[in-house]
């Protein structure tokens, strides 16, 4: 019998055993095993549409030029730091717990920002009355307005922030504006945001534009910046889950956004107008020098001690996981987490299991809305670990979807801000995270996750084991995706 095996299909299997070859030995270089893992079985499975999508997407770090300039202005911030820990030593406290002082010191080595102390933190959870208090901000602003969101929409929402904005820019506030505009663009009324924007004279810039030209300047595509920041004169800043858009997100189905933003005042303002300042500097080049200086400083306005971390693929490190996992471990009372999106890091997932094990208090509040299909299920995979762990689950009742993000440690530590407890705001989204050191603001929080308890239902183990069979598969196929990053 002739086995006639065509030259052309004989040369195209060498290859991919080349390429499985090749891969196998490439993946797993400076990468987690379930990332390396979940790579390897696709380029094992289709090794040529395998290659393709780990070129575009293998990588989790942003390219070098843009990591270089975060790297210049965290060199700028670390001597500012050193002239005003001589100029207001007042400004830096020495955290009385020792397990405090190991988390801030930790928060400091990887963000580069200490605790200060001298803050005033207001938590605003109305989404509507949060827009109408950044308005009458707007409207005080005298010097500049710095301005940043992962998503923006020019609705019937934010209308009144632009004409604020126009009216600030007429009476010659300087108005600097990012976003993302990859993300922006699918809602309405994108394609003259820019030019709205231009005609009320805002100085604005795209955060992370698509780059796809092979080279030292390509940009994995799905690496965006997801903050939410704004400064105002340097005196007031607002940070938190909520984006510039309508409450429903313009979606077609019946799911509103419930947010959790900061108002903060005191020295931390110049906290997050330094983190301002590294955004615009890796899309402008202009490094705003006299925009965060000791003259900008604000003064004390409260008494929380607070820190800003930031994070993502500009910086060496996985910032916010390093930090969580700490925190987690650190625990000796209680973690309550409310958090939209739950795709853990192995590491993580084993700290929050094992302080549920040694007799940690954990609570966790996702949504029972799904507004991803891939995430909301993902994160269900995890239901079954959690529930066995002795960790209680509960799903805020829809059709609202909770959108807050929000870490309770004990009674003295709470973490608040842009980040969400998965994989991609671990590695591939640039996040902006609050920590504050302080019981009377960890009690505020406190009560505003007991408000969402009252609008949600538990989850028991034996219930949720009885789930349709197909959605078991579903959240099996969904935790894979999850994982190729």
């Amino acid at each position: 019998m002739d086995f006639n095996i065509n030259p052309g299909f004989a040369g195209f299997l060498f290859v991919e055993w080349v390429i499985r070859l090749i891969m196998l030995a490439f993946v797993p270089r400076h990468r987690k095993p379930s990332s390396a893992n979940a790579w390897l079985l696709l380029i094992m499975i289709t090794p040529t549409i395998g290659v393709l999508l780990f070129y575009m997407f293998g990588n989790p770090k942003l390219p070098k030029v843009r990591r270089a300039r975060r790297r210049d202005v965290d060199n700028m911030t670390a001597r500012e730091i050193l002239e005003l820990r001589d100029s207001h030593p007042e400004l830096f406290p020495i955290l009385e717990n020792a397990d405090r002082r190991t988390l801030a010191r930790l928060a400091t080595v990887l963000g580069g920002m200490p605790p200060m102390q001298g803050n005033h933190i207001e938590v605003l959870t109305n989404y509507d009355d949060s827009l109408e208090e950044l308005r009458k901000e707007i409207k005080k602003a005298k010097e500049y307005i710095h301005i940043e969101y992962f998503i923006v929409a020019h609705d019937s929402a934010t209308e009144s922030i632009f004409k604020e904005l126009e009216k600030a820019v007429q009476r010659g506030v300087k108005v600097r504006f990012l976003y993302d505009e990859v993300v922006s663009r699918r809602y309405p009324r994108h394609r003259s945001l820019r030019k709205e924007l231009s005609r009320i004279g805002v100085e604005h810039h795209a955060m992370l534009p698509l780059n796809l030209i092979p080279g030292k300047n390509f940009t994995r595509p799905d690496l965006r910046n997801h903050r939410k920041i704004v400064v105002i004169d340097g005196r007031v800043a607002f940070s938190g889950s909520q984006n510039l858009i309508h409450r429903n997100y313009h979606r077609r189905d019946d799911i509103i956004y419930e947010e959790a933003v900061m108002r903060v005042r005191g020295p931390i303002v110049w906290q997050f107008n330094n983190i301002f300042r590294a955004d615009w500097y890796a899309e402008t080049k202009q490094p705003l020098l006299d925009l965060v200086e000791d003259a900008d400083m604000p003064q004390a306005a409260g008494e929380v001690i607070a820190q800003v971390l930031p994070s993502g693929p500009a910086h060496d490190h996985d910032n916010n996981l390093k930090f969580y996992t700490s925190m987690v471990h650190a625990a000796k009372k209680r973690v309550g987490i409310v958090v939209p999106y739950f795709i853990p890091d192995e590491s993580f997932l084993d700290a929050l299991t094992a302080a549920a094990q040694r007799g940690v208090e954990v609570t966790m509040i996702n949504s029972e809305a799904i507004d991803k299909i891939l995430a909301g299920h993902a994160q269900r995979s995890y239901y079954d670990e959690l529930l066995e762990a002795g960790i209680k689950v509960y799903l805020y009742k829809k059709p609202v979807f909770l959108h807050t993000k929000q870490v309770l440690i004990d009674d003295d530590v709470a973490i608040l801000g842009s980040s969400n407890l998965d994989i991609r705001s671990f590695e591939l989204d640039l996040e902006v995270t609050t920590v504050l050191y302080d019981k009377n603001a960890v009690s505020e929080l406190e009560k505003i996750e007991r408000s969402y308890l009252k609008k949600s239902k538990k989850i028991t183990h034996t219930l949720w084991q009885k789930r349709p069979l197909r959605l078991k598969m579903l959240e099996s196929i969904a935790r894979l995706t999850a994982a190729l990053q």
